[in-house]
């Protein structure tokens, strides 16, 4: 087994993770390149300082003299913890951590620089690919990406226009770039939230999810055999609507067409697997959706392998009512310094060596 910086080089014949099916008939050793790819909502990333737009409905109560009562040694302890769970995620196949994390709830570009530069992963030289949205809340996504493996060639962003005017949420990320010299496309989106009842704020939803799929038709139309790695927080389980007709996904790799993108986490989602809870029931939110070239049964360039949700103790209620709910920053309104309401999820891509 060798490691060179982030490429993680294993026996497939070895099967450290079922791969014997890959092995050549007379056992001869390959070695694998792998990928980690993942998608964190980091809970109301804020720094303390009042932005000049007043327009933005959370700003005032993360500041020292808000609802929050959030100042600097909260906020650095957040950013602490987000960097501690960063600095963990692959690193039980890939020591030096993933290639690419899209990330949501963060306020703007600056606490985005905090937390690439936190001791527990700095070393790892992330960059930041971040555009300022319209977000009442005052919230974006943004990409992560480790310069040493990823090229990002262009980006651009897509804001969410409905019918109402008055509605404002998250812009929707497109990165375009070459991870370890293939070309990947990656979508990272927030979509609007339940707020109001999930059936009556659906539509909101179903819309956002069509300008996903209108962004994946349109890489797809000037490139047939396009690898996109959709992710984001969609509000909605694998098996809404917004997720299954208007994304248009399947929960087998081997339905996967150029029409319709495959799901890892709805096999997850039916056995009552989730990233985040809500009165005793678990949501999953947080996908990362891959286009077919990705499913692939051969290894001659990246392919989908397997998918992870991190959901370690130390991220967990440990005791009470919520005992086994994510630790977030906040409970009943009081601070207790704890992680996010989401817990991050990943997934691994593998290639031969050549």
């Amino acid at each position: 087994m060798k490691i060179h910086l982030n490429y993680y080089l294993f026996l497939v014949a070895f099967c450290i993770f079922s791969i014997g099916c890959l092995a050549q008939k007379n056992q001869q050793k390959k070695e694998m390149i792998v990928s980690g790819i993942g998608f964190y909502n980091l809970e109301n990333l804020f720094d303390t300082i009042i932005d000049p737009d007043t327009t933005k409905i959370l700003q005032e109560d993360f500041t020292p003299k808000g609802s929050k009562n959030w100042t600097s040694d909260k906020y650095w302890e957040k950013i602490n913890n987000m960097a501690k769970v960063i600095a963990d995620l692959g690193t039980e196949v890939i020591p030096s951590g993933l290639d690419l994390l899209g990330v949501a709830e963060v306020e703007n570009k600056a606490v985005l620089e905090d937390l690439v530069n936190n001791k527990n992963i700095k070393n790892r030289n992330y960059q930041i690919v971040h555009y300022e949205s319209s977000d009442k809340r005052g919230i974006d996504v943004a990409l992560l990406y480790n310069p040493a493996h990823f090229k990002v060639l262009s980006s651009t962003n897509y804001s969410l226009r409905t019918l109402d005017t008055t509605f404002f949420t998250r812009d929707q990320l497109l990165v375009n770039g070459e991870l370890n010299g293939e070309l990947i496309h990656v979508i990272i989106a927030h979509w609007p939230s339940r707020r109001g009842g999930e059936k009556r704020s659906r539509p909101k939803r179903e819309v956002a999810a069509d300008l996903a799929r209108s962004i994946i038709d349109s890489l797809q139309k000037v490139e047939p055999k396009a690898k996109i790695l959709f992710m984001g927080d969609l509000n909605d389980d694998p098996t809404n609507s917004s997720v299954k007709r208007h994304l248009k996904t399947v929960a087998k790799k081997e339905n996967a067409t150029t029409k319709f993108l495959f799901n890892p986490w709805e096999s997850y989602y039916v056995k009552g697997i989730g990233t985040l809870a809500y009165r005793d029931t678990w949501n999953l939110f947080d996908q990362i959706i891959v286009s077919a070239p990705l499913t692939k049964t051969d290894y001659s360039s990246y392919r989908f392998y397997k998918a992870i949700i991190y959901d370690k103790p130390y991220m967990k209620q440990s005791s009470g009512r919520y005992k086994g709910y994510p630790f977030r920053s906040y409970a009943g309104g009081a601070y207790v310094g704890g992680y996010s309401d989401h817990f991050p999820v990943y997934l691994f891509l593998i290639k031969e060596a050549h």
